[in-house]
Protein backbone atom coordinates (compact mmCIF):
# COMPACT_ATOMS: atom_id res chain seq x y z
CA UNK A 1 0.00 0.00 0.00
CA UNK A 2 1.18 3.60 -0.96
CA UNK A 3 0.66 6.51 1.41
CA UNK A 4 0.65 9.81 0.70
CA UNK A 5 -0.38 13.02 2.53
CA UNK A 6 -3.59 14.29 1.82
CA UNK A 7 -4.82 10.87 1.62
CA UNK A 8 -8.59 10.37 2.97
CA UNK A 9 -9.14 7.04 3.93
CA UNK A 10 -12.91 5.96 5.21
CA UNK A 11 -13.31 3.69 8.34
CA UNK A 12 -16.84 2.74 8.51
CA UNK A 13 -18.38 6.14 10.07
CA UNK A 14 -14.98 8.08 10.32
CA UNK A 15 -12.71 9.38 7.76
CA UNK A 16 -8.78 9.36 8.36
CA UNK A 17 -6.62 11.97 6.15
CA UNK A 18 -3.71 11.83 5.96
CA UNK A 19 -1.57 15.22 7.44
CA UNK A 20 1.84 14.66 7.47
CA UNK A 21 4.12 11.69 6.23
CA UNK A 22 7.36 10.63 7.08
CA UNK A 23 9.66 7.90 7.31
CA UNK A 24 9.05 6.96 10.99
CA UNK A 25 5.82 8.29 11.58
CA UNK A 26 2.12 9.30 10.06
CA UNK A 27 0.09 12.01 11.85
CA UNK A 28 -3.28 12.39 10.48
CA UNK A 29 -6.40 13.37 11.53
CA UNK A 30 -9.43 11.61 12.44
CA UNK A 31 -13.24 13.17 11.33
CA UNK A 32 -16.65 12.23 11.66
CA UNK A 33 -17.32 14.79 8.74
CA UNK A 34 -14.77 15.66 5.39
CA UNK A 35 -17.49 18.91 4.97
CA UNK A 36 -16.50 20.62 7.99
CA UNK A 37 -12.64 19.65 8.21
CA UNK A 38 -12.86 19.64 12.48
CA UNK A 39 -11.12 16.69 14.09
CA UNK A 40 -8.84 15.08 16.11
CA UNK A 41 -4.92 14.97 15.08
CA UNK A 42 -3.27 11.78 15.97
CA UNK A 43 0.30 10.93 15.74
CA UNK A 44 1.48 7.46 15.23
CA UNK A 45 3.82 5.15 13.22
CA UNK A 46 3.48 3.83 9.81
CA UNK A 47 3.24 0.35 11.10
CA UNK A 48 0.70 1.57 13.35
CA UNK A 49 -1.61 3.49 10.84
CA UNK A 50 -1.44 0.52 8.33
CA UNK A 51 -3.04 -1.46 11.32
CA UNK A 52 -5.94 1.26 11.54
CA UNK A 53 -6.38 0.96 7.54
CA UNK A 54 -7.25 -2.46 7.58
CA UNK A 55 -10.66 -2.98 5.86
CA UNK A 56 -10.64 1.07 5.42
CA UNK A 57 -10.98 2.49 1.62
CA UNK A 58 -8.77 4.64 -0.02
CA UNK A 59 -11.42 7.85 -1.58
CA UNK A 60 -10.59 9.52 -5.21
CA UNK A 61 -10.36 13.11 -5.01
CA UNK A 62 -14.15 12.91 -6.68
CA UNK A 63 -15.45 10.56 -4.02
CA UNK A 64 -14.14 12.77 -1.37
CA UNK A 65 -15.97 15.84 -3.25
CA UNK A 66 -18.98 14.28 -3.36
CA UNK A 67 -19.32 13.38 0.10
CA UNK A 68 -18.43 16.86 1.11
CA UNK A 69 -21.27 18.30 -1.09
CA UNK A 70 -23.18 15.34 0.73
CA UNK A 71 -22.47 16.28 3.81
CA UNK A 72 -23.17 20.15 3.37
CA UNK A 73 -25.97 21.92 4.51
CA UNK A 74 -27.82 23.23 1.62
CA UNK A 75 -27.75 27.16 0.70
CA UNK A 76 -30.96 29.36 1.98
CA UNK A 77 -31.18 33.27 0.77
CA UNK A 78 -31.54 33.54 4.52
CA UNK A 79 -28.30 32.47 5.30
CA UNK A 80 -25.70 35.55 7.13
CA UNK A 81 -22.95 33.54 4.68
CA UNK A 82 -24.37 34.63 1.23
CA UNK A 83 -24.73 38.32 2.32
CA UNK A 84 -23.55 40.93 -0.33
CA UNK A 85 -23.35 37.62 -2.74
CA UNK A 86 -27.58 37.44 -3.42
CA UNK A 87 -29.16 40.06 -6.06
CA UNK A 88 -30.32 43.20 -3.97
CA UNK A 89 -33.31 45.35 -4.95
CA UNK A 90 -32.67 48.10 -6.18
CA UNK A 91 -33.50 51.67 -3.80
CA UNK A 92 -32.37 54.76 -3.75
CA UNK A 93 -30.67 56.00 -0.98
CA UNK A 94 -30.72 60.20 -0.89
CA UNK A 95 -26.79 61.32 -0.15
CA UNK A 96 -26.01 61.88 3.47
CA UNK A 97 -26.03 65.40 5.22
CA UNK A 98 -23.29 66.82 6.35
Amino acid sequence: MKLAQNQVWQQGERYLRIVQLSRPEVQYKELEQLAGGQGRHHRVSKKEFCRLLKGAILLTESEEREIQLREMPPLTAEDPSLEGNLPQEHTHKPPAEG
